[in-house]
């Protein structure tokens, strides 16, 4: 719908993206949401486009992003929320495994944010905010996710230097860094996990709380923002 602000959100399918694309519609937003698989809980309406595709594949981002023009005219925010986290010893990983762990989660980025930001250029404002990992900065005993944080930590240092590259531009870049949140990614893991002993896990809307606040927050661009119920104090 015309004249709303419009955000496109990667990895719709459930989970944190099912919660973001809720969460912004709640808050006004035109939505496009991108998907690898479709979701029946999610149904198109004037403000609600839905497209199925792989993000790492160059044309579900022209898709996402031609879509987002000739339904509501603008581009006010990016989330790129759509990435895959695997763990195992770092001598069992796989040049598969590297593989689409750099698809999704590097060219997915790459891809559609590249792509944004041209139509961002034009209005000379907008916002992208990356979902990465805690683990990235804040490594813990017993999660061995060395080959998945490659791509994770990858994220964290574009979005900081792209937030110097635009900030005159006033397109601002920011990313959220979640610990364990309970979606079905986390269902089976023990209660008394390494990464969260005897803490419960974030909920999706903890995850999509941070999100909009680094939407609204005009004077933030840069940061990391760690919603990880203080990790650091328990790594070992």
């Amino acid at each position: 719908m015309p004249g709303k602000p419009t955000a496109i959100i990667t990895g719709a399918s459930g989970g944190i993206g099912a919660g973001l694309v809720e969460g912004f519609m709640e808050e006004g937003y035109n939505v496009v949401a991108t998907s690898l698989g479709a979701n029946r809980k999610l149904t198109t309406s004037g403000s609600l486009v839905l497209l199925e595709g792989d993000i790492g594949k160059q044309q579900t981002a022209a898709q996402a992003v031609e879509a987002a023009i000739s339904n509501f005219g603008t581009i006010d925010v990016l989330v790129n929320n759509a990435g895959i986290f695997l763990t195992k010893p770092f001598t069992d990983f796989t040049a598969e495994d590297f593989g689409s762990l750099v698809s999704v989660n590097l060219f997915g980025f790459f891809y559609i944010t590249q792509r944004a930001v041209k139509e961002m250029l034009k209005q000379k404002s907008g916002c992208v905010v990356t979902i990465t990992a805690a683990l990235a900065d804040r490594p813990i005993a017993g999660e061995n996710g060395s080959i998945s944080m490659i791509t994770k930590g990858g994220l964290n240092s574009v979005t900081q230097n792209l937030a110097i590259e635009y900030a005159k531009d006033g397109i601002r870049f920011n990313a959220v860094a979640p610990g364990e949140v309970d979606t079905p990614m986390h269902s089976n893991d023990p209660k008394d996990s390494p990464s969260q002993p005897m803490v419960k896990k974030a909920t999706v809307k903890d995850i999509v709380d941070a999100v909009l606040y680094l939407v609204q927050a005009g004077h933030v661009s840069g940061e990391i923002l760690h919603v990880d119920g203080a990790l650091p104090a328990r790594r070992w």
